[in-house]
């Protein structure tokens, strides 16, 4: 299958592309071995793959997926990326690769004028805090946060996630 989409060096075995169908079950591996996030069906990042990888993007090491950021714009919102999961693989996690990969996508986006990025995350998910904050430092934009859906809105005892919103994103070429 054909390469889509620019592809982002950030180190010299590190590759960032978006996904591809072939990335579907590795993907949904990386996933369940997280311990953080909501496993979805092998269905669903097939699908994810196939219908949303403008919006996504996947980071290769040595040949091998290693980690992924799956997100798509907010049909309300068209200038706004939402963030639905982000994983590195355990052994290549401390590494930088998930602020790298959010940054590619970013930086691959805002060529489309999207210029706001939304997540949800837990209030105990310091990681995820740190790393989307650390987005919004590196790219010169706001973040907010703000509750989102409560324990109660969810019928199997999820915990509450508040939304985060990051920037306006500062317009490229501009100085």
């Amino acid at each position: 299958m054909r390469r889509r989409g620019p592809q982002v060096t950030t180190a010299p075995t590190t590759r960032l592309r978006a996904p591809e169908i072939s990335d579907g079950a590795r993907i949904w591996e990386i996933a369940g071995r997280s311990g953080e996030l909501d496993l979805n069906s092998s269905y669903s990042y097939l699908m994810w793959c196939r219908d949303h990888w403008e919006t996504s993007i996947v980071a290769e090491l040595d040949g091998r997926t290693v980690g992924f950021v799956t997100g798509y714009i907010r049909p309300t919102a068209p200038l706004t990326l939402f963030v639905w999961q982000v994983a590195v693989d355990a052994e290549y996690r401390g590494r930088g690769i998930g602020l790298a990969m959010l940054g590619g996508l970013v930086d691959r986006l805002r060529g489309r004028s999207i210029n706001m990025l939304e997540t949800t995350i837990t209030r105990d998910n310091a990681g995820s805090i740190a790393m989307f904050s650390a987005l919004a430092r590196s790219r010169g934009a706001d973040i907010g946060r703000r509750p989102l859906f409560e324990s109660e809105d969810f019928p199997d005892g999820h915990a509450a996630e508040e939304l985060y919103t990051i920037g306006p994103f500062p317009r490229i070429g501009l100085s």
